[in-house]
């Protein structure tokens, strides 16, 4: 399935002049990117050399921390109503189950652990978005970036389109140009990382029903399946009676012949037996892990998978990508209202920090599902085997760690520990009635009080208190039951960064060094 959009209309002779941000790549990242910046009012063109959304599913699973900034961004809702919602993941060694996991058992949370969605849906989504900022967003499809240059104080693109190259000059250029990103080549930058032999087909199909469960909302995982004998399978459901499906394949399958109908279906149908289906797209792989060694690179900066990959397995590259653009919109958006520069700096600490995890998750999920050695296929037979018995064993079954959001703690812009990670969403009471945490919390630094802390709070700094009778107060009055305080703290203050991350929590004291340390992004000295 694919949305076809017409090419945007260039304007003839083309533009030639400054804009704050040029945005190279026009998928999930790149467009989440621009809406983010155009919600701080700045300004971005986005150039794109297709002119439509992706072809086939690609990414399909969300995970909750993205639903929840695409929930800021305006399109949260849309993705719940569409996706299909899931929580449950179910392990299977050959054909009997021995290991399911819940990834949200608690109740009171907005999002789900994961939605399913095609990633083709998302893209739309994001794209309809950023039509509403038609005056911050200039897409541009048809639009090829064939050469750049780096001046110290801005860049300067040449860019083919039908109505013919031109120039154009940005403050920063985001490379969100893909895996085999043309900028990142063309500055001849090194992308290291681990290559697997292993090729795996990926397949969507059509069927109207689930052979494997009456409950269709679950991650279905097989390590030596019957009818697969000696690989790995993977079973998801995804909106439109879509099914991916993934297959690993030996090393030395032809990538050509496999990617044929003739080779793909008599697969399916051994694995989904009578169950009537529709082929509806295809690919085989050969995946890596890799990253470059720095995101920044004077004026141009690299996001998603032009900046790292990982293998499919965790759902950790779209996820990751988007919560690049996360981080980054509001550092940008800052230092182009003249915050220091070395804001900047902490987007590459924070994400190369966080794709370093991503890459350590997912190498180690490839390596216990292809082992290499003898030793590691030794340790994958057993655990495989006392997992069927021994409750204790079956956490080391590696299908995949899912993704999770990356804690900054530790880490420059943050206080101490437990500081870094994400607040937690809550079902709360306001004045104007029930809402959920992450729909109040606004995309800027605030203080968000819980109870009666002993905080001085500086008076140019945003306050979200929670009291305990629902009091009005300076801010939205709300209040919170209390399994929701055990979740939250109470008595105490978080300092929330714009993208929702808690950069620290105060029982008493001045919230001031804290904020501080939060806008100039350097460590706060004790006098």
């Amino acid at each position: 399935m694919a949305f076809d959009f017409a090419p945007l209309a260039m304007p003839d002779p083309p533009p030639v002049g400054r804009v704050p941000v040029v945005i190279v790549g026009a998928g999930p990242v790149g467009v989440t990117l621009a809406i983010d910046l155009a919600q701080r009012g700045v300004a971005s063109v986005v150039l794109d050399a297709k002119d439509r959304v992706s072809n086939g599913s690609r990414a399909i699973c969300w995970a909750k921390r993205t639903l929840e900034i695409f929930d800021r961004l305006g399109i949260g809702d849309r993705m719940l109503a569409k996706g299909v919602t899931w929580t449950v993941g179910r392990l299977f060694h050959g054909a009997k189950e021995v290991y399911a996991f819940d990834l949200l058992p608690e109740a009171g949370h907005k999002y789900p652990a994961f939605v399913n969605l095609q990633q083709y849906y998302v893209e739309h989504y994001l794209i309809e978005r950023a039509s509403d900022f038609p005056d911050l967003i200039d897409l541009r499809f048809h639009s090829s970036v064939t050469d750049h240059t780096d001046r110290g104080g801005h860049v300067v693109l040449r860019v083919e389109a039908p109505g013919g190259a031109y120039a154009l000059e940005a403050d920063y250029v985001i490379a969100c140009d893909g895996s085999g990103s043309p900028i990142r080549k063309r500055m001849g930058l090194p992308f290291e990382g681990q290559s697997f032999d292993e090729h795996f087909l990926i397949a969507d199909v059509e069927m109207a029903e689930n052979p494997y469960a009456s409950d269709a909302a679950e991650r279905h995982f097989w390590f030596e399946p019957p009818f697969h004998p000696g690989e790995s399978a993977l079973l998801h459901k995804q909106p439109d009676d879509i099914w991916r499906i993934d297959l690993q394949l030996s090393p030395d399958a032809d990538r050509q012949a496999e990617a044929t109908e003739a080779r793909v279906l008599p697969r399916l149908k051994a694995m989904l037996g009578d169950t009537p289906f529709r082929m509806d797209w295809l690919s085989v792989y050969r995946f890596r892990c890799a990253r470059l060694d720095r995101f920044i690179h004077g004026r141009v900066i690299f996001a998603g998978d032009s900046a790292h990959v990982v293998s499919p397995f965790g759902a950790r590259g779209g996820n990751g990508g988007v919560q690049d653009a996360d981080n980054l919109g509001w550092k940008l958006a800052a230092v182009l209202d003249g915050a220091p520069g070395a804001l900047l700096a902490t987007y590459d600490e924070e994400r190369g920090h966080a794709a370093d995890e991503n890459i350590l998750n997912s190498s180690r999920a490839t390596t216990f599902m292809t082992p290499k050695t003898p030793v590691e296929r030794l340790l994958r037979t057993e655990v495989l085997r006392l997992s069927h018995d021994h409750a204790a064993i079956r956490p080391f079954i590696n299908s995949g760690r899912l993704s999770k959001p990356a804690s900054y703690e530790g880490l420059t812009l943050q206080g101490p520990p437990p500081a870094g990670t994400p607040l937690r969403d809550a079902r709360i009471q306001t004045a104007d009635g029930p809402r959920w945490l992450i729909e109040v919390v606004p995309g800027h630094a605030c203080l968000l009080i819980l109870g009666a802390p002993d905080v001085t709070v500086p008076p140019d700094l945003s306050v979200l208190r929670v009291a305990a009778d629902g009091s009005p107060s300076e801010a939205v009055a709300i209040d919170i039951d209390s399994q929701t305080r055990a979740r939250l703290g109470w008595d105490v203050a978080h300092l929330l960064r714009p993208d929702g991350h808690i950069a620290e929590t105060l029982t008493s004291g001045d919230v001031a060094p804290a904020l501080a340390r939060l806008r100039v992004a350097q460590p706060v000295v004790a006098e």
